[in-house]
């Protein structure tokens, strides 16, 4: 149990909290305070200070700490939940409508892909495995770009080791064809295979930047269960921005459990979860 001693005041969480939804828009109510001190918890350990108190005090009144500091405390702030597969009808809709319709008109010789908010890398090797199924079939080219704001799971995803649990939703013929297995019975890992891996490009991003940076034109963003953590505003500001780097005629899929609904956006649903870029300039 926590001492009260050690635990995080609510000022000192209004603090936290305000500077964590105005740098990355994420939404942080009272409820989530005992997990921000949590997690702040096992970053005072790992500096070797005393107590949280210590850890906000330094932050707030010492800017070489807090420049120091400022990632790792944005890192602790995200929630990273994926898996392979994850809602699977969405990439049924990518193989069986989405591509095809590229193919029959490609607007530029390479289907461009965008997995926004890849965490660990799952849905972005998913992505990958998926279209290079297709290109086994039918040859054709596709870039494929995967962004999160937090660095630590940007290096869990270029890494692409998991464990055998986390692969089990991927089916048996792809773990044959992609997955490199440890030799090693103490530590049974599964890595993400070369020709796999080559295909995505991982950099980091903040869905707050006033300029995401990114020049290409997607004809298909994967943006799923990111909104979530934004209020309306953010929401439409930042999808609004997206649609910029989406084609005319390019698909937007978000998570079930989302909507774009009343947000004034170009964007027409065409399915569960799933839009399609309409002509118009988006929301600057």
């Amino acid at each position: 149990m926590i001492s009260e001693a050690a635990a995080l005041t609510a000022e000192q969480f209004a603090d936290f909290s305000t500077l964590i939804t105005t740098r990355l828009g994420i939404k942080m109510p009272e409820g989530k305070r005992v997990l921000l001190q949590s997690r702040l918890h096992r970053r005072v350990r790992e500096l070797g200070m005393e107590t949280v108190d210590e850890y906000h005090r330094l932050f707030f009144s010492d800017p070489q700490m807090q420049a120091d500091e400022l990632e790792h405390l944005l890192n602790l702030a995200t929630t990273n939940k994926t898996d392979f597969f994850r809602e699977p009808a969405h990439f049924d809709r990518l193989v069986d409508d989405v591509l095809p319709a590229w193919r029959k008109r490609p607007p530029s010789p390479v289907f461009r892909v965008w997995c926004a908010g890849c965490s660990s890398g799952e849905e972005a090797y998913t992505l990958a495995m998926t279209l290079l199924e297709q290109r086994r079939l039918q040859p054709f080219e596709f870039s494929l770009l995967a962004t999160d704001v937090c660095t630590r799971v940007l290096g869990i995803a270029k890494q692409a080791i998991y464990s055998p649990e986390q692969a089990t939703p991927i089916p048996e013929a792809l773990k044959s064809r992609y997955l490199l297995r440890s030799r090693d019975p103490k530590h049974p890992v599964v890595r993400i295979a070369p020709e796999v891996r080559a295909c995505v490009q991982f950099g980091q991003l903040n869905f707050l930047a006033p300029d995401f940076g990114i020049r290409e034109m997607f004809d298909v963003i994967f943006f799923r269960n990111v909104m979530i953590y934004f209020d309306r505003a953010t929401q439409q500001e930042v999808v609004g921005r997206m649609c910029h780097n989406l084609r005319v005629g390019g698909t937007l899929f978000i998570a079930h459990a989302e909507t774009l609904q009343g947000l004034p956006l170009p964007l027409r649903t065409v399915g569960p979860s799933v839009y399609r870029r309409e002509a118009g300039a988006p929301p600057s």
